[in-house]
C-alpha cells in the first residue's frame, strides 16, 4: 500500500504538545476531517501514523514530516491540507499532502536555529566565545545514556556539527546548526550545556530552539 507523507509545521503554543499527545492530535484530526487511513488490526485498532524525527517539547519547527496510508483508489491529496487545517489546533498547519518516495534511511542530518537570549544584552565577546567551542578539534560532553550501567556516556560534539555559524545581535546570539540527524544524532540541547560549561560568561537568560530542514547525506533537502 502507498505511504503519504504530510509536511507540516508547529510553532507558537504548540510547541509543547509532546510527541505522543502529538501523534493522538493527529489521530483525530483524521477523523474529524473523515479521511479515512489505514489502521492496525486487531481488537483495538489504532491509527497507523508515525513521525520519522520526533521533535522535543518546547521547540519550534517549519519541516516536520508525518507518515501515514490514506485508503481509497485516488485520494485527493492536495484536498488533505485545508481539510486538516479547519480541524486541527493552533499552531498546527499541514502544507502538502504527497506520496512518500525517499526512505526515511536517508536523512542524515538536521538544521536547528538555536536563539540564546539574554536579558541585559548580550555579554561582550559570547559570539566569538562560542565560535571558539565550536571550532575545537574535540568537545566531549556527557549525555544520559539507557544502556551505559552509570545512566550516562561520553560523546564528542565535534564531529556530529557538520556546519555552524554564530551571529550576535543586540540582545541575541544566533546559532545557525547542521548537526548529525541519527546513528548517533545530536540534540542541539547539548550544545547548550557545553556553553554553559565551557564559556559560562556566554550562558544565556532564555534559549529557543527552531528545527528549520532536514537534510540528506548532500545537505539537500529531504521529503
Amino acid at each position: 500500500m502507498t505511504t503519504h507523507r504530510l509536511a507540516f509545521s508547529k510553532l507558537d503554543t504548540a510547541r509543547f504538545i509532546s510527541h505522543l499527545d502529538l501523534m493522538r492530535t493527529f489521530q483525530r484530526a483524521f477523523l474529524r476531517a473523515g479521511i479515512p487511513i489505514k489502521h492496525t488490526e486487531g481488537f483495538n485498532p489504532h491509527a497507523f501514523v508515525s513521525i520519522p524525527l520526533p521533535l522535543s517539547v518546547g521547540y519550534s519547527s517549519t519541516c516536520e514530516v508525518l507518515e501515514c496510508q490514506i485508503l481509497g483508489e485516488d485520494p485527493d491529496l492536495d484536498a488533505v491540507p485545508e481539510r486538516m487545517n479547519a480541524v486541527l489546533p493552533a499552531g498546527i498547519r499541514v502544507e502538502r499532502c504527497y506520496v512518500a518516495e525517499r526512505p526515511v534511511k536517508q536523512i542524515a542530518y538536521v538544521n536547528y536555529i538555536v536563539t540564546l537570549e539574554y536579558e541585559g544584552g548580550a555579554p561582550f565577546g559570547a559570539d566569538t566565545a562560542i565560535q571558539e567551542l565550536l571550532a575545537r578539534e574535540s568537545l566531549i560532553m556527557q549525555k544520559r545514556s539507557k544502556k551505559a550501567k552509570s545512566g550516562f556516556t561520553e560523546v564528542d560534539l565535534i564531529p556530529l556539527i557538520a556546519k555552524s555559524t554564530v551571529e550576535e545581535r543586540r540582545d541575541t546570539v544566533t546559532l545557525d546548526l547542521v548537526v548529525r540527524a541519527k546513528d548517533p544524532g545530536l540534540n542541539p540541547e547539548l550544545i547548550l550545556a557545553a556553553i554553559r560549561q565551557e564559556c559560562p560568561q556566554a550562558a544565556p537568560d532564555l534559549t529557543m530552539f527552531h528545527r528549520r530542514a532536514v537534510l540528506d547525506q548532500s545537505m539537500e533537502p529531504w521529503e
